[in-house]
């Protein structure tokens, strides 16, 4: 039986190949759901792949981990900087969480150096566009094991 892993993901991604393509690259987020799921089946794992513009959305999605999951990484996009809430609902959870970002928050405007999710998970991978994904998958599987 593979292992499921959630890849949750925040506010704007839905526009992804359309917005700042020079920082968030060209591809479109169900391009990137694909490419997890084909990775995911390589890796044994079943990728359950969402998004959601609404806080409180992701909130109940990280509890529902909890007990369906084996693993959560997240794309907190702008709720990573300014939600507390999120970082409560990330501390809350017993499964391994990992935070990414396709663009590397370091090198952008100083607001976004920050996350307030970060101390809630087990790692953070940035800067690596799409790839991101891919890696925070593999870092995963490290994890359940």
């Amino acid at each position: 039986m593979a292992h499921t892993v959630f890849v949750l993901n925040g506010p704007n991604l839905n526009m992804l190949g359309k917005r700042e393509p020079g920082i968030y690259g060209g591809q479109t987020l169900e391009a990137i759901a694909d490419d997890c799921r084909k990775l995911g089946a390589e890796l044994g794992l079943e990728v359950d792949f969402r998004q959601t513009n609404h806080e409180g959305v992701l909130i109940d999605w990280i509890h529902e981990a909890n007990d369906k999951a084996a693993a959560v990484l997240i794309n907190p996009g702008a709720y990573g900087h300014t939600s507390i809430a999120l970082h409560d609902a990330l501390r809350a959870i017993s499964v391994p969480s990992i935070e990414l970002h396709l663009s590397n928050i370091h090198a952008r405007e100083e607001f976004r150096h920050k996350t307030w999710t970060a101390p809630a998970v087990k790692g953070v991978i940035c800067g690596f566009g799409a790839d991101s994904y891919l890696l925070a998958l593999r870092a995963a599987t490290t994890l359940i094991k």
